[in-house]
């Protein structure tokens, strides 16, 4: 499932939350909340979670100037309302050079 679609019209609504999770994961690596929407906005879904609860979720990449950024997200689609659980820059200890692909 291709969560995106869901999560633009959300966003630009304002219909959304941040999870305390992923504040306080982006204060301390030092995130701007601008930079954590633009990847929901015109990053890529590299992985999707339809299993979540209580709502889908999905992670996605983009790049803040040329670091790369990760946002795992969750949207209510009934209600039209997203969630932001959390925020962080990928390692290659766990991700390889694409940043997409999860080390086995």
């Amino acid at each position: 499932m291709v969560l995106q679609e869901h999560l633009k019209p959300a966003l630009s609504l304002k219909r959304f939350e941040w999870r305390k999770h992923a504040l306080e994961r982006m204060s301390e690596r030092g995130i701007a909340q601008a930079a954590a929407l633009n990847v929901l906005i015109s990053g890529e879904q590299i992985e999707a979670y339809s299993a979540t609860t209580p709502y889908p979720s999905a992670l996605f990449l983009g790049f803040n100037g040329s670091k790369p950024l990760h946002v795992d997200a969750a949207i209510d689609i009934e209600n039209n309302w997203a969630y932001i659980i959390t925020v962080y820059e990928p390692d290659l200890e766990h991700f390889e050079p694409d940043y997409k692909t999860r080390k086995r």
